[in-house]
């Protein structure tokens, strides 16, 4: 499984921990932003993420974090007061609840279907509105300080192309380093003023999460609410498309059909137990991440025990607070050179996508169907709000490429 032969434990350890690195900022925004605690959803992630690869039969390797598709309902339910969060809970557990009937349904219809209704002419421009879409992202925290962030993105080129050996596998990681040493001296130095690194994340950080306390400080029970369920639960419909759209992105990256083998049904129910789990302890819900799958892109490693590695040390961190607060601590343009660099991947890993298929543009409705996916899900890269909820534009882009790929007649 790409360049995974002769790998230590040490090595795969370090790899883990880069993994760790391209999925921490956007799993603890998730919290910060809803209120919920961030340790519980390291912890979260880093058990889904270990529960979803043994539903998966150890065969997909993906990393499980924080959902940003159920920023806003979150918001609603919890609107600041951490004694709504229980209520939230029930909305979770039902949205994973929801992911595991679709898996069963998914299971049912078989795979064919599946693999029909998401051809390379769409799911190819999909992947590249995914990697783009998160772009902004990357060029806003980039933004911060573009000195640091360029320096940062030189780092991890010039490591991918020039070294060779265990170095050519860890550029992001040792692009991160190279750029957090760099803000240590610019900050030292006091040549910028305002300091890049904020040390209070570190010193207010405890040393250990109080983990034991169930129902009170740390995890909590959940509530039922059924307000909460209308308002969360109907999320999952669209994350449902989202979470084709990684699957078939992993799968272009590690060049095995992920939806045939260990099945999408399994990717679905994997998820969804993970999700559920989450809502149980007081996490936000679960999902695929598009940034580690950029990680695999650059390294070309898929040994999955690499992402289970990176669970472990989510959960650790979740434990042990200090060293969660050394990685909240990452300066943005830090982060954001490491971004442009992986958001680029899975939008050049759609390209892909679409030349290996080789797709005839000479056709009408090839290019109409390109078109219209790429204009939508990047037009509408915000999402649309519906009632009390968003409508992503990944899961528009999916809608309208699948119905125009249907309607068009195949000789046009």
């Amino acid at each position: 499984m790409g360049e995974t032969a002769n790998l230590t434990t040490s090595k795969k350890v370090v790899l883990g921990v880069q993994h760790l690195f391209a999925m921490f900022g956007a799993t603890v925004l998730v919290p910060s932003l809803t209120g919920l605690n961030v340790s519980v959803a390291l912890i979260c992630a880093g058990l889904g993420t270990l529960l979803f690869h043994l539903v998966t039969s150890h065969k997909v390797p993906v990393f499980l974090g924080s959902s940003f598709a159920y920023i806003g309902a979150l918001q609603i339910v919890i609107g600041g007061n951490s004694k709504n969060i229980p209520k939230a809970q029930s909305g979770i557990i039902a949205a994973g609840l929801i992911y595991i009937l679709v898996a069963l349904i998914v299971k049912y219809v078989g795979v064919d279907v599946i693999r029909k209704t998401f051809p390379p002419v769409v799911t190819g421009p999909v992947i590249v509105v995914i990697g783009l879409t998160l772009a902004p992202t990357g060029i806003s925290m980039a933004q911060v300080n573009w000195p640091v962030a360029l320096f940062t993105l030189a780092v991890i080129i010039a490591v991918s192309v020039f070294t060779k050996g265990f170095f050519k596998l860890v550029p992001i990681l040792i692009g991160l380093v190279s750029g957090y040493l760099l803000c240590v001296g610019l900050d030292l130095s006091g040549v910028l003023g305002a300091k890049l690194i904020d040390t209070s994340l570190i010193t207010g950080a405890p040393w250990i999460s109080p983990f034991w306390d169930f129902g009170g400080k740390f995890f909590t029970l959940p509530q039922f609410d059924l307000h909460a369920i209308t308002l969360i639960a109907p999320v999952a419909l669209v994350t449902f498309m989202e979470h084709i759209g990684d699957i078939t992105t992993n799968g272009s990256v590690i060049g095995k059909d992920l939806l045939k083998d260990p099945g999408l049904h399994r990717t679905l129910l994997g998820d969804g137990l993970a999700t559920s789990l989450a809502g149980l302890l007081g996490g936000p819900a679960n999902t695929t991440y598009s940034e580690n799958t950029g990680v695999l892109a650059v390294t070309k490693v898929y040994d999955t025990g690499v992402l289970k590695i990176a669970g472990c040390f989510a959960i650790f961190l979740g434990v042990f607070g200090k060293f969660g607060g050394v990685l909240a601590s990452i300066p943005d343009p830090v982060k954001g050179g490491m971004s442009i660099m992986l958001f680029g991947m899975i939008a050049a890993v759609g390209l892909r996508t679409i030349a290996e298929a080789q797709l005839d543009f000479s056709h009408s409705r090839n290019l109409i169907t390109v078109g219209l996916i790429l204009v939508f899900g990047l037009g509408m890269s915000a999402g649309i709000q519906i009632g009390e909820f968003t409508v992503s534009g990944l899961f528009i882009a999916v809608v309208v490429g699948v119905l125009t790929n249907k309607i068009l007649p195949q000789n046009v």
